[in-house]
């Protein structure tokens, strides 16, 4: 391994500084890898002339910009930690994890300051605050750099991200991985994984969909510079003009979630002819749990080049599964890529092939929980194999499949309800968007399974229409796993990446449930 190319801009900025490390697919603007090289390094510089030191930290709470990737590889050319905050996120939310990671500096813009300017300035630790813009009395960072030299930084070691959990049960965590201490550019896991399991190369056009604060985004994106390819990001996703990023700029390689994949299906047919989408070779899903029929359509549509993978915050573990073998094994998640899955059952033994229980990895990269050694244990077993408390089954050729989130199981009558299994079947009925099952609590059976559904644009809610989702459902499941009730909204509330948030949804039906 010690003789391993080592792989970050930089090793690109002479041999094709010319070429476009990122494009932003609506307004063409670009930065290329000498320009990327340049940044960099100057921000490199800054940081150490500001007294930061390898294993500091900084923040970053921006839009979807060319700077994105410049501002995350200066971070990581300095050794530093760097975490992309939400920019969906309340003022005190962000504030609690820039205060949390210790940030010493935070990077703004003219469209994330407004909301939270004032909540960083009242912050104890008082992170030194800059914009990618000109606005609202920050210092510019612009203005910053241009006073230090481009040239390449030396003797600097690995930096990392540290990203957030999105918060399902409560107040977000920081996933911190151990610091390498090897040389910048010589450990690149998700580069790996690219190259391996995805074909990617130097030539590669790699489509950037989601925001580029989620762990995928960040850590793809990035991994594309890695191996000199380039990245095409979407300001913002839109269905139709993601098919016109694939024929613009020949993109090779996606990545979506189940969201972006009813959206694009629900375009109409001249749409989706009107584009050609020849240069697709690998469309990427992950994220969120895709329904069978959903990816059947889109396979049907796309052909096989469709190709999951599992894998979390933590990167506790990867599995990758290529259109071939999900056709095979419809709902599978595929076989590990990296570490090794093992089904735990309630008393912390392991399970056998074909039963469900809790889906561990051992041999993954070393993580903690930041400031909750409790929780950092509780992800943990005794051999040290890890877990984000996903339930699954492998089977005899070591495919594995997911049933749920433990967090989200349904006691009802004494028995254990996993949505997921119900959301899958609803989502399929013709006249369902997108569809959410919690419990509620019920006198009798201690909570009741319900259904929040989202209906396709032009379908009215209805008590009849209730009635026939809750029939449809149990012509496919028992009785116990289908809702007792089904409510009706306009929108499910989803990040961005397409996790849907039932929190939101616990909380609220618990507090109006305490009211009557």
């Amino acid at each position: 391994m010690s003789d391993a190319p080592l792989r970050y801009p930089g090793m690109y900025a002479k041999s094709h500084g010319d070429k476009p490390a990122v494009t932003m697919a609506g307004s063409g603007a670009a930065m290329t890898y000498a320009e990327l090289d340049v940044y960099a390094n100057r921000l490199a510089r800054f940081y150490q002339s500001i007294g930061l030191a390898a294993g500091d930290h900084v923040a970053y709470c921006v839009e979807n910009r060319p700077e994105c990737l410049a501002v995350q590889w200066g971070a990581h050319y300095a050794g530093l930690y760097y975490t992309f905050i939400s920019t969906r996120l309340t003022k005190n939310e962000a504030a609690y994890i820039v205060q949390d990671c210790d940030a010493k500096v935070v990077v703004l813009t003219d469209k994330t300051a407004p909301a939270l300017v004032e909540a960083l300035r009242e912050l104890p630790g008082k992170p030194r605050l800059y914009t990618l813009d000109s606005g609202f009395g920050l210092d510019s960072l612009s203005t910053a750099l241009a006073a230090f030299d481009a040239s390449p930084v030396t003797g600097t070691l690995e930096g990392s991200e540290m990203l957030y959990s999105s918060g399902t049960t409560g107040r977000p965590k920081g996933v911190k991985p151990a610091l390498t201490g090897k040389p910048l550019g010589s450990t690149a896991l998700i580069a790996d994984l690219l190259t391996r399991g995805f074909g990617a190369t130097a030539d590669t056009v790699y489509l950037q969909l989601a925001p580029y604060y989620h762990a995928a985004q960040l850590k793809w994106s990035q991994s594309i510079t890695a191996i000199g390819a380039t990245v095409v990001m979407m300001e913002k996703f839109d269905a139709e003009g993601a098919l016109q990023a694939i024929d613009r700029y020949k993109v090779t390689h996606s990545q979506s979630v189940p969201t972006m994949f009813h959206r694009l299906l629900a375009l109409p047919d001249a749409a989706k002819q009107q584009y050609d989408l020849s240069s697709h070779r690998f469309a990427v899903h992950a994220a969120a749990p895709c329904p069978i029929a959903t990816k059947q359509a889109m396979i049907d549509w796309w052909g096989p080049i469709l190709v999951e993978y599992y894998s979390c915050t933590e990167t506790i573990g990867t599995t990758l599964c290529d259109s071939k073998s999900w056709l095979k094994y419809p709902g599978t998640v595929g076989r590990s890529m990296m570490g090794v899955p093992h089904i735990l059952g309630e008393d912390g033994k392991e399970l056998p092939v074909g039963e469900e229980g809790l889906v561990y990895f051992s041999g993954g990269p070393p993580f903690s929980y930041h400031n909750d050694p409790a929780k950092t244990q509780e992800a943990h077993s005794p051999e040290g194999w890890a877990t984000v408390g996903d339930i699954g089954k492998l089977n005899d050729e070591g495919f594995l499949f997911l049933t749920d989130r433990k967090s989200n199981m349904i006691i009802s009558g004494g028995v254990n309800v996993y949505p997921q299994e119900t959301e899958n079947v609803l989502s399929t009925h013709p006249k369902v968007f997108d569809v959410a099952v919690i419990g509620t609590p019920h006198g009798d059976l201690g909570e009741e399974v319900r259904a929040i559904v989202q209906l396709e644009p032009g379908v009215r809610p209805s008590t009849e229409l209730a009635q026939e989702l809750i029939a449809y459902c149990r012509e496919q499941l028992s009785a116990i796993k289908c809702p007792r009730a089904v409510d009706f909204r306009d929108e499910l509330p989803r990040e961005p990446n397409g996790k849907l948030l039932k929190r939101l949804l616990r909380d609220e039906y618990r507090a109006q449930f305490a009211k009557s």
